[in-house]
């Protein structure tokens, strides 16, 4: 992984905490990241996972990722403009790499668009085929 961004105590706990956001595909919750990064440094609290998000945010390494009424995920900043999908099954959210682009034409007449995010819905491959095995063993 990459080296932790200056900050006022470079840790093994925040080293490994800032290597499991930039090495994750997708947007974390906090319990996610103390699961993942409790794998490198087993004796991790999940108030050091709070103080090391609290200071990468500081230092613009990390941003967060607030969906309507969940936690707020966490990924790393340089991340370029994306939406996001959320499994309706697990609750994971997923990076979307694709943005429909111009939305100026949903927008109602002599407003400006300035901003937009989008969150699509459904259930990742992981609970879609469970799904469907739950199914055909039903059957």
């Amino acid at each position: 992984m990459g080296d932790l961004p200056r900050m006022k105590r470079r840790t093994r706990q925040h080293q490994a905490i800032y290597d499991v956001i930039v090495a994750a595909d997708r947007p974390l919750l906090a319990q996610e990241i103390l699961t993942l990064a409790a794998g490198a440094v087993p004796q991790l609290s999940i108030a050091t996972v709070y103080r090391t998000i609290k200071a990468l945010q500081e230092t613009c390494t990390i941003k967060a990722v607030l969906l309507p009424g969940q936690n707020p995920r966490y990924e790393p900043a340089d991340h370029s403009h994306h939406h996001y999908f959320q499994c309706r099954q697990c609750e994971r959210v997923f990076d979307v790499g694709t943005c429909p682009g111009n939305l100026d034409n949903l927008v109602p007449s002599g407003f400006t668009l300035e901003d937009h995010e989008i969150i699509l819905y459904g259930r990742c491959c992981e609970c879609s085929t469970g799904q469907e095995q739950a199914t055909r063993l039903v059957r």
